[in-house]
């Protein structure tokens, strides 16, 4: 996933049919003068018909108000962003932009984005905001991005291979998580296919154990892979990893670890619920036959904490409408259309009070309960240097997955995170 990362699927441009006035002023027939709202949103992040039902409401609402949305895609998104807050554009700067949640601190570092904080705490329910949204929007304690929505991992698991071992119900702890992969790694079939370097993974392991990737003091970032905590979360990933034959020096994605599922003789996968439907495209016959649970946690109690992936709004400073801006993040992270928004695409809502209105589809439902304890990367303007080809944990998976020393790797790691986060670039 990446926040983003993720993963999710829509259209182009939406056209809303109907009397479009202009922005300079009305056309004949009395309707008042409307303003441009500029609105940037992600392809494939909402559909055609979820933007034409928001924007044909929110216009009918907001008479004085005409929304201009602009889809825009991944590939070089940040310098674009980056760009418009600065003036750079060429044109219009954005009233509105989306933006993956883990983008925001760099564009905060950057300056240029509107302090939302007094909104954020008087009309948009922000105790209830997931916090792998929401705390990466923060700065200074001043929040500047909104939470959208979200999407994380979950066990997809195989209902058959289950059955024949004899588990009955998905494990809710991770000590009995252990005892029903190594019960399904037997014969010709893999407990769990985990692939060495899915650092994604591993990330929620330090976190439940009370460890970090990263600490941040004082405006220093220093890696934190080599703490008792994180060394702990490496070792449980070791034994779980050991119960298949994923590749310990290949991530999820080489080879596609959907693909290595739909051949059928692996029980479990770590994966985003939409890659079901890759699974089944490349197998039909294991359509019905998938379920879904949240990654366990060390108590029945609490899930696993997950990387969330996921979207965030943000306002720049420049907006020539703050009222008209905040307005559209108003409605569009709001009770009735972030719900929408989650039953269109199958995400989580930007709430945990929220989580209820995607119970119905099993694996969004198994999302919504981890993202409830989901997390995001350290909040550095500079963690895409750590998240680069070469990325660091990576490497220190596979290398202790091989047999190197866990304590020695993961200094010679945190040396190297702590490197890349450095600022002043020494």
């Amino acid at each position: 996933m990446r926040s983003r990362r993720a993963v999710l699927s829509l259209g182009s441009l939406v056209v809303v049919t109907g009397t479009l006035l202009s922005a300079c002023g009305a056309l004949p027939g009395g309707e008042p003068d409307r303003r441009t709202v500029t609105v940037w949103l992600m392809r494939n992040s909402a559909s055609d018909a979820f933007l034409a039902r928001f924007t044909k409401e929110f216009e009918e609402q907001h008479t004085d108000v005409r929304l201009d949305i602009r889809i825009q895609e991944w590939t070089g998104i940040g310098e674009k962003v980056v760009a418009a807050l600065k003036g750079k554009h060429g044109e219009h700067t954005p009233d509105v932009i989306e933006v993956g949640n883990t983008q925001v601190p760099q564009y905060v570092d950057e300056g240029g984005l509107l302090d939302l904080s007094l909104e954020s705490a008087r009309d948009l329910g922000m105790a209830q905001w997931l916090p792998g949204l929401a705390e990466p929007g923060v700065d200074k304690s001043r929040q500047y991005g909104i939470p959208w929505y979200a999407a994380n991992r979950v066990v997809i698991y195989n209902k058959d291979l289950f059955a024949r071992a004899g588990i009955e119900q998905p494990p809710k702890t991770r000590a009995a998580w252990l005892d029903a992969t190594r019960r399904l790694d037997a014969g010709a079939t893999q407990g769990i296919y985990l692939a060495g370097q899915d650092w994604y993974t591993l990330s929620g392991f330090i976190w439940d154990e009370g460890g970090e990737l990263a600490h941040e003091s004082a405006g220093t970032w220093t890696g934190a892979l080599d703490t008792p905590a994180a060394l702990r979360a490496m070792d449980f990933y070791q034994r779980l990893q050991a119960l298949g034959a994923g590749p310990k020096d290949a991530d999820e994605e080489h080879p596609s670890q959907a693909a290595q599922f739909a051949k059928g003789d692996i029980a479990q996968i770590i994966s985003v619920p939409g890659a079901a439907q890759q699974i089944i495209d490349a197998n039909p016959s294991l359509k019905g036959k998938l379920g879904y649970f949240p990654i366990p946690g060390k108590t029945a109690a609490r899930a696993g904490a997950v990387f969330t992936g996921g979207s965030d709004l943000v306002v720049p400073a420049a907006t020539g409408d703050r009222a008209g801006a905040v307005a559209v993040v108003e409605a569009l992270a709001g009770k009735k259309w972030n719900t929408d928004l989650a039953r269109t695409m199958n995400y989580v809502p930007n709430k945990t009070t929220l989580a209820d209105a995607v119970a119905g589809e099993p694996g969004v439902a198994a999302m919504a309960v981890g993202a409830a304890h989901g997390r995001a990367t350290p909040a550095s303007p500079l963690w895409a240097t750590v998240e680069a080809a070469d990325n660091p944990i990576k490497a220190y998976m596979s290398r202790v997955l091989s047999g190197a020393d866990p304590a020695g790797e993961a200094k010679r790691a945190s040396r190297e995170i702590t490197r890349r986060l450095d600022e002043s670039g020494e």
